[in-house]
């Protein structure tokens, strides 16, 4: 089963437009928040669609019913990011608006996110995979969650990245499209597990929250990622080294085996 779902890309926080406003209340939207287009709602319910090119020719005070797109695709949040994309890539549209079974509006997802899940490694799945090994190593049980965590106080498990590589995070996410971390935590401390690299990258780049898939553990204990990070002296992202790409260990055996040929 494709565990690559709306609802694990989708945007919860929702910028939209009163279906009982007007278009000086869109021009108003897309002034503050650079977005070029919202769904437009009665109360919770999706009603229509209105971007920047429906507000052409229409004055401030005309009604945004009169004016919006009623011609709406949306998506289901259990919906397949695949079968998303050719939605998205086939109609042209940029973003839908995802709701549930009766037109509540839950999210938004956009060609963006729909890039993201096609580069993102941190899949569900790997997630999934990482807490099946702490039940059966640690004889516990997690909880996952998706959230914003703050960079600076993750703990590392890993002591080494590469600058090729950090160079490519930092883009990624100036263009949005970094994946989420990995972080595990327990009481009173974060495990970062996977994302070291874009932990870094948004460091640089003055970022102080990403997304990432947290494994909440109630109990204070030391798993074993925690007992490396220790021995390795790791505690906050400063203790990483970053290497030269010249010293990636392809590069160096691609160096090698280019002087003996």
């Amino acid at each position: 089963m494709e565990r690559k779902q709306v609802k694990d890309y989708m945007t919860y926080d929702v910028v939209t437009i009163d279906a009982h406003g007007t278009a000086k209340a869109v021009i108003e939207a897309i002034r503050t928040t650079n977005h070029d287009g919202f769904p437009v709602v009665d109360g919770t319910k999706v009603v229509g669609y209105i971007s920047a090119r429906d507000l052409l020719f229409v004055f401030p005070s005309d009604p945004v019913n009169t004016i919006m797109s009623r011609h709406l695709i949306v998506a289901d949040p259990q919906m397949a990011m695949s079968d998303a994309a050719r939605v998205i890539f086939r109609s042209g549209i940029q973003k839908l608006p995802v709701v549930d079974a009766n037109n509540n509006l839950i999210g938004i997802i956009s060609n963006t996110d729909v890039l993201r899940s096609q580069i993102e490694h941190v899949s569900p799945e790997k997630v999934f995979k990482f807490i099946d090994t702490l039940k059966q190593i640690h004889d516990i049980e997690p909880t996952l969650g998706r959230e914003s965590v703050v960079i600076d106080d993750l703990i590392p498990t890993q002591s080494k990245i590469y600058q090729d590589e950090l160079e490519g995070r930092m883009y990624e996410i100036r263009m949005g499209l970094a994946e989420p971390l990995i972080v595990v935590s327990l009481p009173g401390r974060k495990l970062l597990v996977d994302g070291h690299h874009r932990a870094v990258a948004a460091q640089r780049l003055g970022i102080k929250k990403l997304d990432a898939y947290v494994i909440d553990i109630d109990e204070d204990m030391e798993i074993g990622l925690e007992r490396t990070a220790r021995q390795m002296n790791l505690k906050t992202l400063s203790d990483i080294k970053i290497l030269d790409y010249a010293r990636h260990p392809l590069v160096e055996i691609t160096h090698r085996l280019l002087k003996h040929s």
